[in-house]
């Protein structure tokens, strides 16, 4: 497979719990060192779509390749693709019995084989990149939420994935402990990461997404630079949509 694949496609995409269609055929193309911001209404199928893209909801329909790969193949190994995809969730699930080190360095000494010596130098160095070297052997009930959320990318990195997804990252914290996640995300984005970020913060995304996709029943309804799509936004569901997350 060329290393020139897009690191994500989604072609004609369709996932169905039951009766209900969450995603109804959508298509997306993700370039290497894209930040694209997700956005749209409870319930639209974002967070769904986000899921589907590392294969933790199987889709009913369509493809999904991630840097060329076909991980909705049965003959793909998942593991080996998913490998290459960090995801930060709503909330941190991170071990409550184990310190913030720890947390870091399990998946990397058993999913990646990494010597203990190895995995503790990485997990250090990510939580520099995070703010949060001085939390190492902390447990994450002392933390805050902001703090437990920066712990969740910073065990992502560890991981050296080449892209990331993140499902309303901020949605579960505080107002005032947002911004120093979203720092972090934005420094991400300034060194070149591939991102998909489901986000109710319009101000972020206009800030830092390269593309907006405004999503609602289950399908695209517009996407194009923030600039357009949250400022200037040619769809009427887009335009009332925003709207009320204004007020």
């Amino acid at each position: 497979m060329t290393v020139s694949a897009p690191p994500i496609e989604i072609e004609d995409l369709h996932k169905s719990f039951g009766e209900l269609e969450v995603l109804r055929g959508v298509d997306l193309s993700v370039t290497t060192g894209e930040v694209i911001c997700i956005i749209g209404p409870s319930g639209s199928g974002k967070s769904t779509l986000l899921r589907c893209v590392n294969l933790l909801e199987v889709p009913s329909a369509g493809r999904v390749l991630i840097e060329g790969y076909d991980i909705t193949d049965p003959e793909t190994d998942v593991d080996e693709v998913r490998a290459k995809i960090g995801m930060v969730f709503q909330q941190f699930n991170l071990f409550p019995h184990l310190t913030v080190l720890k947390n870091l360095t399990i998946a990397q000494r058993k999913v990646l084989g990494r010597a203990t010596d190895e995995a503790i130098s990485v997990a250090e160095a990510m939580l520099s990149r995070v703010g949060l070297a001085d939390k190492r052997d902390e447990y994450p009930i002392r933390l805050s939420g902001g703090q437990q959320q920066r712990v969740a990318i910073a065990r992502s990195l560890c991981m050296n994935p080449d892209m990331m997804l993140f499902d309303e990252p901020t949605s579960a914290l505080d107002p005032e402990l947002i911004d120093e996640v979203l720092d972090v995300m934005r420094a991400l984005a300034d060194e070149g990461m591939t991102m998909l970020i489901v986000t109710h913060e319009m101000r972020f995304a206009k800030q830092v997404a390269d593309r907006v996709l405004f999503i609602d029943e289950g399908v695209i309804q517009e996407q194009g630079p923030p600039s357009d799509v949250l400022e200037n936004p040619k769809n009427e569901r887009t335009r009332r949509f925003l709207r009320a997350v204004e007020h």
